[in-house]
């Protein structure tokens, strides 16, 4: 049987989508730099895999070598060596886009039966979002969390860029070019609705690839299976939604009713998450119950929820959790195939791959202790992958949705990629590629020193794989730093001061904040009103000079390093004291 081909898509407008509401970042964990820390895990996987993999361009290396008195041949040689080796797995930089008001799948989404509304109220948002923050107010508006949210005039960009991609994805898979794909995109999008922003996500990049594939590609039958530390609330609403609908017609039909042209989607949702975390943390019933929701065709629903728990070592993760509870979300899917036809050409797998469920996450983060070792990442893609030869001709996409520590990104995307990859018999994927200790090393070799620039490394004075990840990451950081470059400052807002205002402000002013890093639990749930300019929020928002564009770097991964240090001291200036009339000896400054 023939190897699964599987591709990497990037899309750069993604790093387009900024936080300028303050110049302070050190608490924005949604940021651009977490595409860097995927691409690093991508590149160090491809620089794993190429080596395993057979010949992709069909170059037999076995040919007799040219002329070395023939430089034009000896140097072709090298070339198509150079690219059979970059072909063994493609890197896609897409630059689809979709418009959000005129794209079918969009609309099946996230429109209205009255219009658009949603839809057309978010590009408003976008298109204000600047004047708002100049005005000293925030371009979320009131009763929506202004802690997860944010808002810049390139978010559309980034919003359309990521739907773009993950809908090419859709295509090239469907069209057999590739069987499997990782798609790298932001904001990520699982909690969100129909028409409720939430959780960073404004839409639906999973549920609309899905819609995407139902309405051009006719597949009817879909599984999600979402591996975010965070349940994905607003995608398993919008499942609900469909297979509501198509059971309806469905019952219609058994009635008498002519069937419709298309039949409708049939969605199966499984999700492994941990139900003390956003949204749940604050207990809401609605959301917890939501989010413990069990049912299995009954009123033409398909949904598992599988609650993390806490694991004491690996034997009890993988012989205890993974296999006992976790693996309970493929077997539903399973069933659910089962109990709709069977394999079929109509059928495809999504994974909604969020990496904050990863044992290297922040903390605060991951506070509750509910984690995953790195290797989940590798083996849950085995798994889906083995499910899907069986039912889908082998077709997976998966998906960015959170992950927030440099680390837990870059060793969580490197094991998934390995695990969406198929290996000849005669290979085998090393799960100590993302150990500790290879991630350290990792880490030292592509942090952007002073400049913006990694410290490449001397030929031969480290490891063959790091060197090959550098060459591999070299053109993706060149492209990104083009992008980020080729963004627009936009300006402060105007002073609004007076000489008797700054002459005060020295005695009671503080240095700008960010709002506390997101937890995506109680503070970040509250509906807080947007205040003004510089004045702190209940959540600790503050409204400040936008922030100029920078380039695009990796922070450390530990988040004890990742954290911003705190502002030095101000240089505090001698007191000098001038005292008129007759001189005394005795007086000096103070």
């Amino acid at each position: 049987m023939a190897l699964k081909k599987s591709a990497i898509f990037l899309q750069n407008a993604c790093l387009q989508h900024r936080y300028i509401r303050s110049q302070d970042l050190s608490n924005i964990v949604e940021r651009p730099e977490r595409l860097r820390a995927v691409n690093i895990g991508l590149a160090a996987a491809i620089s794993h895999l190429e080596d395993l993999l057979p010949d992709a361009s069909g170059i037999n290396n076995t040919t007799t070598p040219p002329d070395p008195n023939d430089l034009a041949a000896a140097l072709n040689k090298m070339t198509l060596e150079s690219e059979s080796k970059s072909l063994k797995i493609p890197v896609i930089q897409s630059e689809a886009k979709v418009d959000i008001l005129q794209n079918p799948a969009v609309k099946f989404i996230h429109g209205d039966i009255d219009g658009d509304v949603y839809l057309e109220t978010l590009q408003e948002w976008v298109k204000q979002s600047l004047d708002k923050i100049i005005e000293g107010e925030s371009e979320i508006p009131e009763g929506y969390s202004q802690g997860d949210l944010y808002l810049c005039p390139e978010s559309l960009n980034a919003i359309q860029g990521a739907l773009g991609a993950v809908c090419e994805a859709v295509d090239t898979v469907i069209s057999k070019s590739f069987d499997r794909a990782f798609v790298a995109i932001r904001p990520p999008g699982h909690h969100c609705g129909e028409d409720s922003p939430s959780g960073f996500c404004f839409v639906n990049n999973v549920a609309v690839a899905a819609a995407h594939a139902h309405l051009k590609h006719g597949i009817n039958r879909i599984a999600i299976f979402d591996i975010d530390l965070h349940h994905g609330n607003g995608t398993q609403s919008i499942v609900w939604q469909i297979n509501e609908e198509t059971y309806r017609q469905k019952l219609e039909q058994e009635a008498g009713v002519p069937a419709a042209e298309r039949p409708g989607a049939q969605i199966y949702y499984g999700s492994i998450h941990d139900i003390l975390s956003y949204p749940c943390e604050d207990g809401k019933s609605g959301l917890v119950q939501a989010a413990s929701t069990s049912i299995h065709n009954a009123h033409g629903q398909f949904i598992e929820n599988i609650h993390l728990q806490t694991y004491t070592s690996e034997e009890h993760f993988w012989t205890e959790l993974y296999e006992k509870r976790y693996k309970q979300v493929l077997h539903k899917a399973q069933e659910f195939l089962d109990a709709t036809g069977g394999p079929g050409d109509d059928v495809l797998i999504f994974i909604s791959c969020g990496m904050d469920a990863c044992e290297h996450e922040y903390e605060s983060m991951s506070r509750h202790n509910r984690k995953v070792p790195a290797s989940f990442y590798y083996r849950f893609a085995r798994d889906a992958c083995t499910l899907s030869d069986k039912y889908a001709r082998g077709r997976v996409i998966s998906v960015l949705e959170g992950g927030y520590s440099d680390r837990a990104l870059t060793s969580g995307s490197m094991a998934h990629f390995v695990g969406l990859t198929d290996l000849p018999t005669s290979a085998k994927a090393d799960e100590s590629w993302w150990s500790v200790e290879n991630l350290i090393e990792l880490e030292k070799a592509t942090k952007k020193r002073r400049g913006g620039r990694p410290s490449l490394p001397a030929a031969g004075s480290t490891r063959q794989w790091i060197e090959r990840t550098l060459t591999i990451l070299a053109p993706l950081d060149n492209t990104a730093a083009s992008v980020v470059s080729s963004l627009r400052a936009p300006p402060p807002p105007p002073m609004s001061m007076t000489l008797r205002d700054r002459s005060k402000s020295a005695k009671v002013s503080t240095p700008p904040s960010s709002p506390p890093r997101s937890t995506r639990g109680k503070a970040s749930t509250s509906k807080s009103k947007p205040k003004a300019k510089g004045r702190p929020s209940k959540g600790g928002d503050t409204l400040e000079a936008p922030l100029k564009s920078e380039s695009i770097s990796s922070a450390s991964s530990n988040e004890d390093e990742t954290s911003v240090p705190a502002d030095p001291e101000p240089k505090k200036l001698p007191r000098v004291i001038l005292k008129l009339g007759k001189p005394q000896s005795s007086d000096t400054a103070s």
